[in-house]
């Protein structure tokens, strides 16, 4: 399903090995609509065929809806250096599905998204679930994985409006 006229739709990811999540928004000037979301579930196999679904889920999800620009959350190293290497590896299957469908990806840390959102960078996943559902107007749960991609969905478009307001600029969509 394509954008309409003026309309941007933005895809968030969400990296991970065993779940990536996926969030598409669409954006006509500073209104935010959601679209879809989901978790591709790329399981426990083999790590070569985990990374296959990344990709192709997300091709799929390209190819579906039709986003105009795409977003992810950067690699955060806590302790577990071999798990910061195979997230590495998740956000490179998703990159390169962005890449092959012509999408640039810009990339947002935990922290910057956490701030987007709710306001600081030390707010928890239940905050950042509650504003990414108040944001878009969502009834019920969201499951944890796409809630976080709505999430980086949404700090992408507040990050692009306040560029093109610095820039002195209207926002796309608006006149």
């Amino acid at each position: 399903m394509a954008a309409g006229a003026g309309e941007r739709r933005v895809l968030g990811i969400d990296p991970g090995s065993v779940r990536t999540g996926f969030g598409i928004v669409a954006v006509d000037g500073a209104r935010s609509r959601y679209v879809a979301s989901g978790v591709i579930q790329a399981g426990r196999g083999a790590f070569a065929e985990r990374l296959h679904s990344i990709f192709t889920g997300l091709a799929t999800v390209i190819a579906e809806h039709a986003p105009t620009e795409s977003a992810i959350e950067e690699v955060f190293v806590n302790r577990n250096v071999q798990s910061a290497l195979k997230l590495g590896q998740a956000r490179g299957a998703a990159i390169c599905a962005c890449a092959s469908a012509g999408l640039a990806v810009d990339e947002y840390s935990a922290r910057a998204i956490k701030q987007a959102l709710v306001g600081r960078g030390g707010a928890d996943k239940e905050q950042v679930g509650y504003m990414v559902r108040t944001v878009l107007a969502l009834r019920g749960d969201l499951r944890e994985d796409a809630a976080d991609a709505l999430a980086v969905a949404l700090t992408h478009t507040q990050h692009a409006r306040f560029a093109t307001q610095l820039a002195g600029q209207h926002p796309r969509g608006t006149t």
